[in-house]
């Protein structure tokens, strides 16, 4: 059996502003291409060069620096999102820990991704399993656990 690539895909209103939360919040992913020196961000860019907004690119893609794992691509589109999730991302922050030590670590990292701009939606403290249930900054759900 052919073994394929796998793409993570996210459609968003601001593909610029949601790829900068899950290069944050994931760590080891940038952009393929820095941004020129002197600029912020590629629309900053952009505004320098006179490109109209309408003409500029509607995706941005990160890739991962560190380790093998997909890439991810952030694609504008114009329908805003609707209902929950069918497909979900679950980070995995306590590997290993028990007890109190993964509770401490995984509400650690919910208030890390919190100041980066994710809301905490639910908190599951259940005898078999503790998880944070969160929004990125466009409503699309994650777990941390």
């Amino acid at each position: 059996m052919t073994a394929f690539d796998l793409h993570i895909v996210f459609d968003c209103a601001n593909p610029d502003l949601v790829a900068r939360f899950w290069m944050e919040a994931l760590g080891g992913y940038d952009f393929p291409m820095p941004v020129p020196d002197g600029f912020t961000t590629w629309d900053d860019w952009a505004d320098a060069q006179g490109i109209p907004v309408d003409q500029r690119p509607t995706t941005r893609t990160l890739v991962d620096k560190t380790r093998n794992r997909p890439d991810i691509f952030f694609l504008k589109v114009p329908e805003s999102k609707s209902g929950k999730n069918r497909l979900h991302l679950d980070i995995k922050v306590a590997p290993g820990l028990t007890g109190a030590d993964r509770l401490l670590k995984i509400k650690a990292e919910g208030e890390r991704l919190t100041a980066l701009g994710a809301t905490l939606l639910q908190t599951i403290d259940e005898p078999d399993s503790f998880h944070l249930i969160m929004q990125d900054p466009e409503g699309n759900e994650f777990c941390v656990a």
